[in-house]
């Protein structure tokens, strides 16, 4: 464990060559100490002596045969895989606007006819675009986003360009493409300045 040095890991080695039971165990309590010093400010922390043991064990490869005074970690624990996530299988036809756009259409399909609906759909047509063109940098028009909308929502919400307009997307600029394009400025700017002291 690197946070601890060598000289404490050559001290776990020599511990393991301890025939003597006894000297074996004032050992490790020697060890113990000398690596709860080196974290004073950790001492507040609870359980702080009980993963000092923990990482002797480690140190040790589990092989340190003391009386512990805490139920130190096993091997099997400590090498263990974690249970794997359940994740959703859950077909997207749209995978580019993904769930969370699909379901609020759903939502607006059962809001009453009022402003907020409209207001809802707006902002979700706005999203959408934004998705859009997230994934295909040419560009997307209205009648694009109008149409999976209405296939969304099984016909349920029918739009027409004249109905709403939606915000015009201004594609990202790539940042590199920027920097390079500034350093060859700045190189021919510098090229032209070594040419006009010539004269």
């Amino acid at each position: 464990m690197p946070e601890y040095g060598r000289a404490i890991q050559n001290m776990v080695d020599y511990a393991l060559t301890i025939k003597d039971r006894g000297e074996r165990q004032k050992c490790a309590n020697t060890i113990i100490a000398i690596m709860g010093n080196m974290f004073p400010q950790l001492r507040d922390i609870p359980d702080f002596e009980h993963k000092l043991w923990d990482n002797l064990a480690i140190m040790s490869d589990f092989k340190l045969d003391i009386d512990y005074p805490y139920e130190v970690i096993k091997m099997k624990t400590l090498t263990a895989k974690p249970t794997p996530l359940p994740y959703s299988q859950q077909e997207i036809e749209y995978r580019h606007y993904g769930k969370t756009v699909v379901g609020m259409l759903q939502k607006a399909v059962e809001l009453p006819d009022t402003p907020d609906k409209d207001r809802l759909i707006y902002l979700v047509a706005n999203q959408m675009k934004k998705d859009y063109n997230t994934w295909n940098k040419d560009g997307v028009d209205d009648q694009k986003i109008f149409d999976d909308i209405l296939n969304l929502t099984n016909g349920a919400i029918l739009i027409t360009p004249d109905a709403m307009k939606l915000e015009t997307i201004i594609p990202a600029v790539n940042s590199n493409n920027v920097n390079n394009n500034n350093a060859k400025r700045k190189g021919k700017n510098k090229n032209h300045a070594k040419s006009n002291n010539n004269y």
